[in-house]
């Protein structure tokens, strides 16, 4: 007896394995494969942890993926620092929590990157300073944040000791999904916990020798708490390249997009032209040198690694023309 339905059902994706997915359906997770004429699409039309899709339920077997519906939000980044490879990461996230310790792991340059790749997706960047409790000076750590990008929320908390972690609690409403960025060891299980007022993620100890911790997750997965938030952890990453982020950027940075804009020549090098306003702006304090070395490595970087990528893409699509011609001339 065939008890598969040939009628479309709709969940998430929760779990995603090579070819293996798992869908949160009707508050279960069931196994699924993708539809045969997925593999003649790009990569980053495939489903990813927090898409919604359409699938044929099968109760009795794997379930089948047939389309992804339309996504608010995307997240991705290059594969590796140093090729123009996507990664594709997480969709539909409302909030992305960046999670970083106020230890050795801090990095303003790494929040910057992060923000640019959160902005770039579409979704709200939020700041998490962790382990407040073993920092001295946390103000000065806020307020730099803070001038990463007008567009990123910060808060400094402390899970252990209960600090800031009200701050929090408006972005824990039913129905919001929460993306979870940083490096391992960072205290983002730790955070989930103490929301959630339980153990729902695990946590792995922090070596004191580099305050840097073990992958406790290993994989992306989606899970909802008992309030109707869905939470999409990540494994832990210490460095994020730059490839296809030219909004991301632009929105982080948009303080020196403004700035630019009032040189006396549209195009000003920043070098030795008159009317300078980025020089005037570095020479008076208004914006940091350090910052706009940032802004323009960001540049360099993402540029070239987005021309690796159309490289890569277009060999990629000169195999494929020539397997499908191959393919017809056999048949």
């Amino acid at each position: 007896m065939n008890n598969i339905t040939n009628t479309f059902s709709k969940g998430r994706i929760s779990e995603v394995r090579k070819n293996s997915y798992k869908i949160l359906f009707e508050r279960k997770e069931i196994e699924a494969k993708l539809k045969g004429s997925f593999y003649e699409e790009d990569a980053e039309k495939l489903p990813v942890v927090g898409d919604f899709v359409e699938f044929i339920y099968n109760p009795i077997g794997d379930s089948t993926i047939a389309t992804v519906c339309e996504r608010k939000s995307f997240l991705e980044r290059p594969d590796q620092a140093k090729t123009g490879v996507m990664q594709y990461m997480v969709a539909n996230v409302d909030y992305t929590f960046i999670v970083t310790s106020l230890n050795e792991d801090y990095s303003y340059n790494r929040i910057a990157r992060y923000a640019s790749v959160v902005l770039q997706g579409g979704s709200v960047p939020v700041v998490i300073l962790t382990k407040a409790d073993l920092c001295n000076n946390i103000g000065r750590y806020i307020r730099e944040v803070e001038s990463i990008s007008d567009k990123a929320r910060v808060h400094a908390v402390s899970a252990l000791y209960d600090i800031g972690m009200e701050e929090l609690k408006p972005y824990f409403e039913p129905g919001n999904t929460i993306c979870l960025l940083g490096s391992s060891g960072a205290g983002k299980s730790t955070l989930v916990n103490a929301i959630a007022g339980k153990e729902v993620m695990e946590t792995n100890e922090v070596r004191q020798s580099d305050s840097t911790g073990k992958h406790t997750t290993t994989h992306r997965q989606l899970i909802v708490l008992e309030n109707g938030v869905s939470i999409i952890d990540t494994p832990g990453m210490r460095e994020i390249g730059m490839a296809k982020m030219d909004e991301g950027i632009d929105s982080t940075f948009s303080d020196i997009l403004e700035l630019e804009k009032c040189c006396r020549f549209s195009d000003c090098k920043h070098d030795t032209e008159p009317g300078c306003a980025i020089k005037a702006a570095i020479e008076s304090g208004e914006l940091s040198l350090e910052r706009y070395e940032l802004y323009k490595n960001l540049g360099s970087e993402n540029r070239r690694n987005y021309a690796k990528k159309k490289e890569i893409s277009k060999w990629r699509n000169a195999v494929k023309r020539n397997k499908n011609r191959n393919t017809a001339e056999y048949n």
